[in-house]
């Protein structure tokens, strides 16, 4: 039976803009282009003609391979441009960039800047779609979808869940992404973590503020955990690595008050012995690669609908 959900947005700036309807039907049309990536030949003609640019302030691994492996997926032209190789080293303003790349006629620019709102600010002077993938510490929204995503795989449903986000909350877009994404879907979302690492919005968000890791882990179906966003801090903000691991780091005994079930996520990189023990990122509960490979299928998903896509949400995968 055909789905006549529409997509009505031209521009991935935050989850923030999305109904839960907007949420699901994107993780439906992820998982319908998740099958590709395990095919013998993972290439469908989708995007053939399109061009997409990568416009990187910031060091990435992941987001930025799995935006270019996604395009290239769907026959997609990509192009990378990072800080240090383009003009913003002699002084070219964003803005200035954003149009000169226009001039070429893109048709997404994929945006990661160190400043909050830098992919709403292009998105009012460019045509191109604009996709955040990371602005400072407001939102990553891709990030976001790929966690919704490998939770509903492992536990096929978002509402009713009890998610504890543990760490770097103030600094973190994963953070803040993740809070708006599981409320609106309906989980329980509890945050913990050094006072300094606390933003005041955090119950507006939706998020209850838990006075210990142990009860923000007691019960919960969902841990992540996060890195201590040291790009981000003027300033130490806690006394040392070691202390933080003692009183924030997950490991196995903090885990025996959370679900029998419970799964263990981390955005990554993962700081092994900080915010995580290596058994714990290692072992049983541990879907992280599942977020790294589901972020293919939700990345594929965003490009295909911001260009607008087959309102059925993936027939365009066949």
């Amino acid at each position: 039976m055909k789905n006549e959900f529409s997509f009505q947005h031209r521009h991935i700036l935050g989850l923030e803009q999305f109904s839960p309807d907007d949420i699901h039907h994107i993780l439906a049309t992820a998982r319908s282009f998740k099958d590709i990536s395990s095919r013998a030949i993972k290439k469908v003609p989708t995007l053939r003609g399109r061009t997409i640019i990568n416009l990187f302030f910031e060091p990435s691994t992941r987001t930025r391979l799995s935006f270019e492996i996604a395009a290239k997926r769907m026959s997609g032209d990509t192009f990378n441009i990072s800080a240090s190789t383009s003009s913003a080293t002699k002084g070219e303003s964003l803005i200035d960039t954003a149009r000169n790349i226009q001039a070429m006629s893109p048709d997404i620019i994929i945006v990661r800047h160190s400043s909050s709102g830098a992919p709403h600010l292009l998105s009012r002077h460019v045509q191109a779609a604009i996709i955040n993938a990371g602005d400072g510490t407001h939102e990553h929204p891709s990030q976001g979808l790929l966690d919704l995503m490998t939770v509903m795989e492992h536990k096929g449903r978002v509402e009713g869940l009890t998610v504890a986000i543990i760490g770097d909350i103030a600094h973190s877009r994963v953070a803040h992404s993740n809070i708006i994404g599981f409320a609106k879907l309906g989980a329980s979302v509890r945050v913990a973590g050094p006072m300094t690492f606390l933003p005041p919005q955090l119950t507006s968000m939706g998020a209850t503020v838990c006075r210990s890791v142990a009860e923000a882990v007691e019960g919960a179906d969902v841990v992540m955990a996060l890195r201590i966003q040291k790009e981000r801090q003027n300033d130490p903000l806690i006394p040392s690595l070691r202390e933080y691991a003692r009183f924030y780091g997950i490991n196995r005994d903090v885990l025996r008050g959370a679900a029998d079930d419970v799964l263990i996520m981390h955005p990554g990189p993962v700081n092994r012995g900080v915010e995580m023990s290596p058994d714990v990122a290692d072992g049983q509960g541990s879907v992280i690669l599942d977020q790294v490979a589901n972020g293919v299928a939700v990345r594929m998903a965003l490009l295909y609908l911001v260009l607008g896509g087959e309102k059925s949400g993936g027939e365009g995968a066949s």
